[in-house]
């Protein structure tokens, strides 16, 4: 398996690099005004030479492929086509991606998650096909490549205490 691989994994699925490096920029942007969108595509190709990274989304893709042929055992079928609510495995593993750049990782996946930015709208609509572990694992690989960003940015811009 190669990160070129996974690219046409991603792109099979509907989702390119450029609109991972989308939603980096959306993280990261505020916090570097000179940030652009080719370094964010540098830093999602960056976390996609990984090769942990690699199998947990070839693991998920595949999964999800098997769910939209009817092809997982029951429950997991049922679990998988009603994107059950507390499953939780698909944030599992989108986690083991978004820890590869420590906890600023995790606090970017949870906004990413929970706004849907992005490409991340369309992958939560039911009539796109199933996608229970790539949306979270694009969040875990958008979340890991502006936690890059971030590390290798010591002069990040401050955001003031917001009002109570």
């Amino acid at each position: 398996m190669s990160k070129a691989y996974v690219e046409e994994l991603l792109e099979r699925r509907g989702v390119g690099i450029e609109s991972i490096a989308d939603i980096v920029f959306h993280l990261q942007h505020g916090y570097y005004p000179d940030l652009t969108l080719e370094e964010c595509v540098e830093s999602v190709r960056a976390v996609l030479q990984k090769r942990e990274v690699q199998y947990t989304l070839y693991t998920g893709i595949a999964l999800d492929e098997l769910a939209e042929k009817g092809l997982l055992p029951q429950p997991l079928q049922a679990l998988m086509e009603a994107d059950e609510p507390l499953f939780g495995v698909d944030e599992t593993l989108a986690l083991g991606i978004t820890s590869v750049y420590g906890m600023i990782g995790l606090t970017s996946f949870g906004y990413v998650d929970k706004d849907k930015t992005g490409i991340m709208k369309q992958l939560n609509r039911k009539d796109q096909g199933v996608h229970v572990f790539l949306d979270d694992l694009v969040a875990g690989l958008a979340a890991a490549a502006s936690a890059r960003i971030a590390h290798r940015n010591e002069g990040a811009k401050h955001y003031p205490t917001p009002p109570s």
